[in-house]
């Protein structure tokens, strides 16, 4: 395995730590399972799957995920208002390294 990624002399300029700043955070990972396992998900959803989170801090984290391009916000003008948030292609390439972290703690749980 070529560790090459991490090693490298600056540490903010690697791949390894621009993922790590897409996926920080207590929530960011969660929610993003939760629309891989779920989508297309609504706000009030994603909340009761998530428990005890805060409608700001749930939409804080909806939005830097938009802004990132890994997740989609689809509004459907309607009344009430109609929300569903679903990944994008980006966010789908990003799903396997998070299955991976999965497996990972599956097969190595003390």
């Amino acid at each position: 395995m070529d560790h090459k990624c991490i090693a490298d002399a600056n540490w903010e300029d690697t791949g390894f730590r621009y993922t790590l700043s897409l996926i920080s955070g207590k929530y960011k990972m969660v929610i993003l399972y939760c629309l891989m396992e779920y989508q297309p998900v609504r706000f009030n959803e994603l909340q009761r799957y998530i428990g005890r989170v805060s409608d700001k801090t749930l939409s804080q984290n909806l939005k830097e995920l938009e802004a990132d391009q890994l997740i989609l916000r689809t509004v459907y003008p309607q009344i009430p208002p109609k929300v569903e948030y679903t990944l994008t292609p980006r966010g789908t390439s990003l799903m396997a390294v998070l299955d991976q972290l999965c497996v990972w703690g599956t097969e190595n749980r003390i």
